[in-house]
């Protein structure tokens, strides 16, 4: 049984979460478009649009992987290394006074999922 899905639903849950905290950001400071110069909206917003850039790419490596006949344990270790990283990076960033280690944690297990899957589906290609 594929175990992608069940990391998918999680992450578009996170994702969810993030887009609803933006909205409620944006209702109470009254900013339509951009971030009004608020620290708080400027950062969910940046978290919001980070987690979007990285966890599509992050996701199908992780899919293609499992579809490619990798392990199980490798495929839910990936997995599991991208929800962490984009819940450190998520709670790093969102901090006004931020602590640079969540952050910094969080973009190490993010891209580490994604050359760790890219080097597994050329190296399962070459060999």
């Amino acid at each position: 049984m594929p175990v992608t899905p069940l990391y998918a639903a999680l992450l578009a849950l996170i994702f969810v979460g993030l887009s609803i905290r933006t909205i409620r950001l944006r209702r109470r400071y009254r900013v339509g478009v951009g971030d009004g110069n608020h620290a708080e909206l400027q950062r969910a917003a940046r978290v919001h649009a980070n987690f979007a850039e990285y966890v599509p790419l992050a996701l199908l490596l992780v899919y293609f992987a499992e579809t490619g006949g990798g392990p199980l344990p490798l495929i839910h270790a990936l997995a599991i290394a991208l929800l962490c990283g984009r819940l450190l990076h998520a709670w790093g960033v969102s901090q006004v006074r931020e602590n640079y280690r969540y952050r910094t944690a969080g973009m190490v297990l993010t891209f580490s999922v994604i050359i760790s899957g890219s080097l597994f589906l050329l190296f399962a290609r070459l060999f």
